[in-house]
């Protein structure tokens, strides 16, 4: 699993107890909260921690969404979370967390689950569109910088090759298919298919699991844990350069958030973030959102990526830039199938499920 960026292109519990005497924020108390991140950003993450932790009581309607979104800087992880607490006080009951005994037998049938899936993945080929974007850190202002059409083959032995087909609309000539898409230069990423949930659940891994809250994912009924992977066995790797570029490279740790279907015991969506960056190594952040849904390939149903979510930050002189890759997956095929550039490819990528 490979994180790269063109440097220049721009099972612990909570206290149920505790929980209990927390009353939800209210309208007056998020709003509130709210405005304060204007003036001291970093209060941003004690409201999506409070939205999380506490819920809401009250309705989430378009005004409240926009003014999320203008004062809270368009940041995504805040809106998600305002999503995810309105989901909850439309559906209280769903929201008790499973008790130890029965987070011991989730974790351990997902496990096994994913695993099974990964060994049972087929060969196939997808079209991966990707917009890419880049700003200011923190201020969620993202500029387009270009968009791509990349056919991904995947083979049942791990291996990914990519090819990209189009730059901004223009047809590329090359037929060459490589390990990444990094040709085209800035922010490219692999490993959203298997890579990242096996090595979150391999027994090796030695993750650490702990229930936070559940959640309702396309409706299916879900319980969010968050973990954690030490770098020595996570062994992700994120790379900083490009063609031509000085090129640097290290190995990290990764923490974040499976959200587990509570029925079928398979991983809806993961966020995940690197941990042990070295000090002094260009990136500096690294994080990855990606959605899972069913697919058919050949007649079968496999969980695939649906909307992968990449985010890199580095330094800059005295400047802080964060790159955008909004990927979304389309036309998964059995393996041989040849992907084309259709009239979809010109639409803008967005995210969500279409």
């Amino acid at each position: 699993m490979r994180l790269i960026a063109r440097y220049l292109l721009v099972v612990s519990f909570f206290c149920i107890a505790a929980l209990a005497q927390e009353k939800p924020l209210t309208q007056a108390e998020y709003v509130r909260m709210l405005y304060a991140i204007q003036k001291t950003p970093a209060t941003k993450a004690e409201l999506i921690d409070a939205l999380r932790r506490r819920g809401i009581d009250f309705v989430v309607t378009d005004g409240i969404r926009g003014l999320t979104r203008s004062k809270g800087a368009n940041d995504d992880e805040l809106k998600r979370a305002l999503e995810e607490a309105e989901r909850r006080r439309q559906n209280p009951a769903a929201v008790k967390l499973p008790t130890e005994l029965e987070v011991t037998g989730i974790i351990e049938k997902t496990r096994k689950k994913t695993l099974e899936a990964v060994e049972e993945m087929p060969d196939f080929v997808v079209k991966q569109q990707i917009q890419r974007s880049a700003a200011y850190a923190g201020t969620g202002n993202f500029r387009n910088l270009d968009k791509l059409v990349v056919a991904v083959s995947y083979r049942s032995s791990g291996e990914e090759t990519y090819r990209l087909l189009s730059k901004n609309g223009a047809i590329q000539q090359s037929a060459e298919a490589k390990g990444s898409y990094e040709e085209a230069g800035g922010t490219s990423s692999t490993g959203e298919f298997v890579t990242m949930l096996a090595t979150i659940f391999k027994p090796e891994s030695d993750a650490e699991f702990s229930p936070v809250q559940t959640d309702l994912v396309r409706g299916r009924e879900t319980v969010i844990f968050d973990f954690s992977v030490a770098r020595d066995k996570a062994k992700q790797q994120v790379v900083s350069g490009g063609p031509g570029e000085f090129t640097q490279s290290t190995i990290t740790g990764m923490k974040g958030r499976v959200w587990i279907d509570r029925k079928e015991y398979r991983v809806l969506k993961v966020e995940s973030e690197a941990t042990e960056i070295p000090e002094g190594f260009p990136i500096r952040t690294a994080r990855r959102t990606i959605d899972y849904d069913w697919t058919t390939i050949a007649d079968e149903k496999y969980l695939l990526p649906l909307v992968s979510d990449v985010r890199l930050t580095f330094r800059e002189k005295s400047s802080v830039y964060e790159t955008r890759n909004l990927i979304r997956f389309t036309n998964y095929q059995k393996f041989g199938t040849e992907i084309i550039i259709g009239p979809e490819d010109s639409e803008p990528v967005k995210e969500g499920k279409p």
